[in-house]
């Protein structure tokens, strides 16, 4: 089937999020759509699936057009999408997750869905058991249960929009593999992405957006180079490693232990210093956003102590609050549902992060300091902005610039999560400028090159065992690989372990 997007048009006030873009892709191609944060990308997709209405242009399938008005028609014409954060419900048991929106009535035939279910599962090698809970599953996990579902209710084409993001690197190379077999059966792939590399392992061709509008299109074998250059409109690179000295002991952990009901951590030794970027790898549910909130006072320690400065006395039973006052902040993954308050406005964030004095708001102090901060963290956005209507990125610069400047060690989940490229530097280069200053980082990432990128220090997370800091200069990502994955960890048996 061959597919085309004709003169799609999407304005949302001012803003132009497609202009007139048009494209064709045929059968059984995996189409990777390129493009900056705020390109346009996640809006396209959602007009082709349903989520949304173009203003104007249209879409055929075989030179004829069709009309979809809602992702249900979308799904019954065969298009299936899957969005950056699944569209699941956490309480449900994963059968009953998969057996919604089929069709059957009110009674929908459990036994054949359960059937369909395993021999889907086994088709594309996912372990998913059908009794557990939505809400025990990795992100990954929780992508392969979609998948399932969408192709349960007939998609011919599939949607993914940023699905490397947030997910293992086994996890990808399983979301690859299926991808690959469902394009040589005939499937048509959109693969949405900002990353280069992804796009490059994955798709035939690729189609890059800029500003809403659609600058270029490309077969394999890539230009990457062009490829940047076509979404940025210039040539970027990546920045050198923060070159400061490291100085004091800003953090000091003795022997910690972190039990859960998942997991359990012991014998972790770790001094963070002035200056360091210590970065935490490991798989999904390995025990390093634990590690980090212990650090914070977000996660009680079973044992060890964790002692801030200089000082030998702990800070275990302490809360976030005390290790706040103490010059820790924490950045979380979840921007909006943690970080952030949806419903305020850029400036309402200012002020809540500000000691204003006085019982009343000046306003006139407000907007100026929110004026200072845009301009300082380059936001794209107004005083008078929600934080909802901001991009990830601009989200992210947001919570940068809610830090205290006197923050002396920052606790960071998943940095650049979602982000283009030309962000992620951003994003990084305020927090090496951080470093400069004397301020200590402890992140995580999944993304294995920025761990190597970034980190002066590597501490790697597996099934409960964590090994000593370990020099990022002396790894690379397939030996960084191998550790996540169990490999190699006999080097390590004086170190910490399970």
């Amino acid at each position: 089937m061959n597919i085309e997007l004709r003169d799609i048009t999407k304005t949302f006030g001012t803003l132009k999020a497609n202009d007139s873009i048009s494209l064709t892709v045929p059968p059984a191609t995996i189409q990777g759509i390129l493009g900056e944060n705020g390109a346009g990308k996640s809006t396209l997709m959602k007009i082709f699936s349903g989520f949304l209405r173009p203003d104007s242009g249209g879409i055929f399938f075989d030179g004829a057009p069709i009309r979809i008005d809602s992702p249900d028609d979308a799904i019954r014409l065969g298009i299936g999408m899957l969005h950056q954060d699944p569209l699941d419900f956490p309480p449900f048991k994963i059968i009953d997750d998969f057996i919604l929106g089929s069709p059957g009535g009110l009674v929908p035939d459990r036994r054949k869905a359960l059937a369909a279910f395993r021999a889907l599962s086994a088709r594309f090698d996912f372990s998913l058991s059908p009794e557990a809970r939505v809400s025990s599953l990795t992100v990954g996990e929780r992508q392969q249960l979609e998948i399932l579902r969408l192709l349960w209710l007939g998609a011919k084409v599939l949607i993914l929009d940023e699905p490397t993001t947030g997910i293992s690197q086994t996890q990808k190379d399983k979301l690859f593999a299926a991808l690959r077999k469902l394009a040589a059966e005939g499937m048509t792939i959109f693969f949405v992405s900002h990353k280069l590399e992804d796009v490059e392992a994955l798709c035939s061709r690729a189609a890059v957006l800029r500003q809403g509008a659609l600058i270029g299109e490309m077969e394999a074998p890539f230009d990457k180079a062009k490829l940047v250059h076509m979404m940025f409109g210039k040539e970027v690179r990546l920045a050198p490693k923060s070159s400061a000295a490291p100085g004091r002991r800003i953090l000091t952990v003795k022997t910690g232990c972190i039990d859960s009901v998942r997991i359990r951590i012991k014998d972790v030794n770790l001094e963070v210093r002035q200056g360091e970027i210590i970065g935490l790898a490991g798989m999904e549910g390995s025990g390093q956003d634990l590690f980090l909130g212990a650090c914070g006072g977000l996660v009680e320690p079973a044992g060890g102590q964790f002692c801030l400065d200089e000082e030998e006395r702990p800070m275990n039973g302490k809360t976030y609050h005390d290790y706040k006052k103490r010059g820790v902040a924490y950045l979380p993954a979840a921007r909006l549902e943690k970080g952030l308050v949806p419903g305020l406005t850029l400036t309402e964030h200012f002020i809540l992060s500000e000691k204003m004095s006085g019982v009343f708001i000046d306003k006139a102090a407000a907007t100026d300091i929110s004026t200072r901060r845009i301009s300082a963290f380059n936001i794209k956005g107004r005083p008078d902005s929600a934080v909802e209507s901001l991009s990830g990125g601009n989200q992210q610069r947001t919570l940068l610039s809610l830090l205290p400047v006197s923050s002396s060690l920052i606790l960071v989940e998943h940095p650049t999560r979602g982000l283009d490229i030309e962000s992620t530097i951003y994003i990084w280069g305020k927090l090496k400028e951080r470093c400069e200053a004397g301020t200590a980082i402890l992140f995580i990432s999944s993304d294995l090159d920025e761990i190597l990128q970034y980190s002066d220090k590597v501490l790697v997370f597996f099934a409960g065992k964590v090994t000593p800091p370990i020099d990022a200069e002396t790894l690379n990502v397939k030996k960084l690989g191998e550790l996540i994955g169990g490999i190699g960890w006999e080097a390590f048996k004086g170190g910490a372990h399970a």
